[in-house]
């Protein structure tokens, strides 16, 4: 069995832990449109391909696949997901499972909005949001919302721009500058489709942090959910984080699950404010906090592997323990070629 994650980037941890799943059973393979991508360096074969933007993106992606026998294919790009999504016929005909979730997801998780809309719609508790600065204004004015509060992008990725004003002037010097910025990002494209309510106005969450993995199997059925109290970020991903065993967290990651119908991980945010849950975000793929969830007892790629040979027996690889501390650190490798 062979595996290819595309858009590989900074990820040498998954590469890493799924050839110790699969025991040289077969290969890890990683793809990446620089070849100083340091996921590259730790897969068994690395592949330059072009932006995923590019015409010829998916026939080279095909190509991968044909050519070294690829089973499986995942993705660690937001950006990316969609395209693969809407090539997956093209893809499996090629001979390797697409592990994505498919459009109506893809979309609901990426478009905040759409998140929104699906959280209220479910019964679940999420920051107010909006994309009309009067609106937000107004509502200050009438004392319905108050600062400090979050202005970013709606279709957003590796929190890129987000701004926390805290006062009337500073709101609406973030929103109008956050307009202008986002042609410069690699965001544009995305929201090209909406772009004068491409930018966010929505309630800052001022509680403790929480990640958590709602991991569903490849038909959308409810696995488990693994949970960790963030304790520091860097970058947009969390750097120090403790496992968490809470009824309560398990309750909102079933009910996530049953209603979005997911494929494999999903990793989401959630505050806890005065004792309720609020969720912020919803990511359909293994995010930057999955190495907290593996090293505190859940093997996801163990139990990808399983499901992909089309064993049921995976409860085996779930052994996850409550107080759990972890913390990143940087590495560094030789990229040269």
């Amino acid at each position: 069995m062979n595996i290819l994650f595309t858009c590989a980037g900074r990820r040498n941890y998954l590469i890493n832990y799924f050839k110790e799943a699969l025991n040289k059973s077969g290969k890890v393979f990683a793809s990446d449109m620089q070849l100083s991508a340091p996921a590259m360096v730790d897969a068994d074969q690395a592949f330059l391909v072009s932006s995923i933007y590019d015409q010829n993106y998916i026939n080279e992606i095909v190509e991968i696949i044909r050519n070294n026998n690829v089973s499986a294919v995942i993705s660690l790009n937001d950006l990316e997901l969609p395209i693969l999504s809407e090539n997956k016929k093209v893809i499996e005909d090629a001979g390797a499972k697409l592990i994505v979730s498919n459009m109506e997801v893809i979309d609901v998780a990426f478009d905040k909005v759409l998140t929104a809309n699906f959280l209220n719609k479910i019964g679940l508790n999420t920051p107010k949001t909006f994309t009309n600065l009067e609106v937000v204004l107004e509502m200050i004015d009438q004392n319905e919302i108050k600062f400090p509060l979050v202005v970013k992008p709606r279709w957003g990725s590796a929190s890129i721009g987000i701004d926390f004003p805290k006062d009337k002037e500073e709101l609406e010097l973030s929103f109008k500058l956050q307009h202008k910025r986002l042609r410069e990002t690699i965001l544009s494209n995305v929201s090209e489709q909406d772009i004068e309510n491409a930018i966010l106005i929505q309630e800052k969450m001022n509680g403790n942090e929480f990640g958590m993995d709602i991991l569903n199997d490849f038909e959308g059925n409810y696995i488990g959910s693994f949970v960790r109290q963030k304790l520091s970020m860097r970058a947009g991903e969390t750097d120090k984080a403790i496992s968490i065993i809470d009824m309560r967290f398990e309750i909102i990651g079933k009910q996530i699950s049953e209603n979005l119908k997911h494929i494999g991980n999903l990793d989401c945010d959630i505050f806890v404010v005065d004792n309720d849950l609020y969720v912020l975000e919803l990511n359909p793929r293994f995010g930057g906090g999955y190495p907290f969830s593996h090293e505190a007892g859940v093997n996801t790629p163990a139990i990808y592997i399983d499901l992909l040979n089309g064993s049921k027996d995976i409860k085996k690889h779930i052994n996850y323990r409550a107080d759990r501390m972890f913390s990143k650190c940087d590495r560094l490798i030789d990229v040269t070629k």
